[in-house]
């Protein structure tokens, strides 16, 4: 079995060579806004796409037309310097600026805005980003920790949805004890419940 260094590598090259990423991105997107657990959140947290990742940028956009309230995250540091993501409460997508790797985020002089920030406990829905994920809902994310963190602060209730083309697919996951495994993975296929 490959190590994470190659399964991660493996991912990439698959994630970077997916053709029509746009239409590929956007039923993806749909079969997120279509699952049960989407239906009934209220708060849901999803991520901005950057690089090769699967594109939400035009379903964040429609969303926010809607009456759920749109949760994204932005990469910061805690109090003992630590990878965290801040949770932000987004309105509109003009109050957001590019920051690290070009991501869109809100800008650094509004982090932990009153009002805006979000704590983990109020997300009903997770969308997770990740390389690469199996058919048991296990996932490998770029290695800095972020949503580690984060997946381990959310109530045990709170639904993680992955999302990845099915090229990002792999047999097994290399999982370590503080892996957290996810509810379903959606791509463009199909959706896998994890057991």
């Amino acid at each position: 079995m490959l190590n994470k260094k190659e399964q991660r590598r493996k991912a990439y090259d698959a994630r970077n060579a997916q053709a029509n990423k746009d239409d590929v991105s956007q039923i993806i997107c749909d079969k997120f806004i279509a699952q049960a657990a989407y239906q009934q959140a209220e708060t849901i947290m999803w991520y901005l796409h950057c690089r090769s990742e699967v594109r939400t940028l035009s379903a964040v956009e429609s969303e926010l037309e809607k009456t759920k309230k749109i949760v994204i995250p932005y990469c910061t540091k805690d109090h003992q310097g630590q990878n965290k993501l801040g949770l932000w409460w987004l309105q509109d997508l003009s109050e957001l600026t590019a920051g690290t790797w070009g991501i869109l985020e809100p800008p650094v002089d509004r982090w932990g805005e009153q009002g805006k920030e979000v704590s983990a406990a109020e997300l009903d829905l997770i969308m997770v980003p990740g390389v690469a994920f199996d058919q048991e809902g296990g996932r490998l994310g770029n290695g800095a920790g972020y949503y580690d963190r984060l997946l381990q602060q959310v109530r045990a209730e709170t639904s993680l949805i992955g999302v990845c083309y099915q090229s990002q697919l792999c047999e097994k996951v290399v999982m370590e004890k503080h892996d957290v495994y996810m509810d379903a993975v959606l791509t463009e296929t199909g959706v896998i419940r994890s057991l």
